[in-house]
């Protein structure tokens, strides 16, 4: 089977689609290649054709979903000033907010390990190529680039997967957004009164 083929492309495409659509319908549990196979109108068989096993599928279709959150660490401006969250972090917890069913299954205690882990590597991948050209927040000096990526890119799963966890104690995405902002780029701290 050639990847390139349309034809290929577009039962990707429906494969990706329905796994996304049970991951959001379902009661915690991954979804089976049996079910994903018949929300997408094809045999178990054309599944396999295509991937390994529901995990692979559904790691495939999180990474297109992922692509927002992607864009937002790839746009945050790092320089940004530390009194207020830039656009690109509040468009990611607004993004997350509106998929917070897709979010919370997905990052959940029920999901799946490989399409955390891929969200995890992608973050990390990105940050890491941004650190790399010397675009970091402003205190990181001597902090390994990879260390400094991986930790950012754990601490926003982190933070994902805590606000979409548990939906009646949900942040608002522009809160979400100052408080990761204010822990990436601390403001300076007070300096104490005299005498204390």
């Amino acid at each position: 089977m050639n990847p390139d083929d349309p034809r290929a492309q577009r039962t990707r495409a429906r494969l990706r689609a329905a796994a996304l659509d049970l991951s959001a319908d379902g009661g915690g549990a991954q979804p089976s290649t049996a079910a994903i196979a018949r929300r997408a109108g094809v045999n178990r068989a054309t599944v396999y054709a295509h991937y390994k096993d529901a995990d692979a599928l559904l790691t495939d279709a999180m990474e297109e979903a992922l692509a927002p959150v992607i864009r937002a660490a790839s746009l945050c401006p790092l320089d940004s000033p530390a009194h207020r969250a830039p656009e690109p972090l509040v468009e990611l917890f607004e993004h997350v907010n509106t998929n917070a069913d897709l979010y919370g299954r997905m990052l959940g205690a029920h999901g799946s390990p490989g399409c955390a882990a891929a969200l995890r590597t992608r973050l990390t991948d990105e940050l890491t190529a941004r650190f790399a050209t010397g675009e970091r927040p402003d205190g990181s000096e001597g902090i390994p680039v990879a260390l400094h990526a991986s930790f950012l890119a754990g601490a926003l799963i982190g933070v994902i997967a805590q606000g979409t966890a548990d939906r009646g104690a949900a942040w608002r995405p522009d809160e979400a957004a100052d408080a990761v902002w204010r822990l990436i780029r601390p403001r300076p701290a007070t300096p104490p009164a005299p005498g204390h």
